[in-house]
């Protein structure tokens, strides 16, 4: 079986020989060539065709964010971007996702052990393999996108459940941008480490006429606000009396995972059963299939992304399969079903 090749494009001698150290080990995947800087990499790349990139934001001659944008225009590859956890490192990292990045790694060092990182890198480089690499999307708005508020939208009871993993930042940010100011809250799980979703959270709550921000514990649900799960925490959907809230918790992970989607859907099939929405999105896996499906079984409207417009199709595929997904939508035209589904539900 032909091997996955990987071009690792660091300025740090060490993380180029800690990964391909990393990388050499598994059975299925094998190191190309190594460039400490976009020069080096830009004539490794037509030199060895690697099929998976990893890249570093921070280095000589020219920045990782310039280089990806030229990549992702002129010749598009799975590219896991690899960051410092520091806010700054964190925004870049976001607006790298933007620019068409499929994952994003934590840099070694601080809490996070090489062997911890081992299974996390080889992990990424796998799906990353198995995505479609698309070029770089027109430049998002800068400020909040007008939306036509609901008609006399009153459902406060009502509350939409998101889950996504690779391609689900721009999936999410697609769908959001499209919600009027008046929409019922909203809970998001995106699978991402710690840090990265406080900057993306704080990247939507710009582009958004919604309030978006990282969850807390105990924050309410409420209409206009989406609470984003913080990475490496599990997020639950809690009823205290007639309002919504949401339990920010530790725990083992699901399905590999913390936060989980599957987590979340479950806790909202529970708290809200029929008066919830469930929305599945590109992602590598089965995690949410089961949670999407015990919303529907409680009367929950649900809808899983088609293969058409995901990134990688794992997740929606495994809720499609198991007839968790009620609709099954190009993610062009989620936003406006959930309008649709919403004004009729009144």
């Amino acid at each position: 079986m032909r091997k996955t090749r990987v071009l690792i494009v660091d300025d740090s001698a060490l993380v180029r020989q800690i990964f391909t150290d990393l990388i050499s080990k598994a059975p299925d995947l094998e190191v190309c060539g190594t460039a400490p800087d976009p020069y080096i990499a830009r004539d490794k790349i037509f030199q060895e065709r690697p099929d998976v990139i990893t890249l570093d934001l921070e280095m000589p001659r020219m920045d990782g964010l310039t280089f990806l944008k030229k990549l992702m225009h002129y010749y598009p590859l799975p590219v896991i971007i690899v960051s410092s956890l520091t806010p700054e490192g964190s925004r870049m990292a976001v607006e790298a996702l933007e620019l068409g990045a499929v994952e994003v790694l934590a840099k070694p060092g601080g809490s996070f052990s090489v062997s911890h990182l081992g299974e996390e890198l080889l992990q990424k480089i796998r799906v990353a393999a198995r995505t479609r690499p698309r070029r770089a999307a027109a430049a998002a708005p800068s400020a909040p996108t007008a939306a036509t508020p609901l008609p006399q939208l009153t459902t406060t009871h009502k509350v939409v459940a998101i889950g996504a993993s690779t391609g689900g930042t721009e999936a999410i940010k697609e769908i959001l941008v499209q919600l009027p100011r008046n929409f019922p809250g909203i809970v998001i799980v995106q699978h991402m480490p710690p840090k990265f979703t406080t900057s993306f959270a704080e990247r939507l709550d710009q582009l958004c006429a919604l309030e978006v921000k990282e969850a807390e514990d105990g924050d309410s649900v409420l209409p206009g606000r989406v609470l984003l799960a913080p990475g490496n925490y599990h997020m639950l959907l809690m009823r205290s009396g007639a309002r919504y809230l949401v339990r920010v918790k530790n725990g083992p992970p699901v399905h590999h995972q913390r936060p989980s989607v599957d987590v979340l859907f479950q806790s909202v099939a529970q708290a809200a059963g029929s008066n919830a929405v469930g929305v599945i999105l590109t992602g590598m896996g089965a995690d949410g299939a089961a949670g999407l499906l015990a919303m529907r079984q409680q009367g929950a409207y649900t809808i899983a992304q088609d293969e058409a417009t995901c990134v990688v199709f794992g997740m929606p595929k495994e809720a499609i399969r198991r007839e968790a997904a009620v609709k099954v939508l190009p993610l062009h035209r989620i936003a406006e079903d959930l309008q649709r589904h919403l004004a009729q539900a009144q």
